[in-house]
């Protein structure tokens, strides 16, 4: 299972922070995301949301592993 992390506004928008999903890609994740939250995965399709594999960055699909870490991570505001 996939340990999925959201952050900032996208926890909000799911009422959770933290999860295990079984994936075996990001697609499949995605996927599982969409057919239990659309909110959630529409919020998720924002150009600004970047995605971490065991704290890497992706643009693309990857393959996950059981042990997997993925983090969904909305736009960075400060100063």
């Amino acid at each position: 299972m996939a340990r999925v992390l959201l952050f900032g506004r996208l926890a909000d928008v799911a009422g959770w922070r933290e999860r295990d999903i079984p994936a075996r890609s990001l697609a499949d994740l995605r996927g599982r995301l969409a057919a239990d939250d659309p909110a959630l995965f529409e919020a998720l399709q924002g150009p600004a949301v970047r995605t971490a594999v065991d704290q890497q960055l992706v643009s693309l699909d990857v393959d996950l592993r059981p042990d997997s870490e993925v983090a969904f991570l909305p736009p960075m505001s400060g100063g």
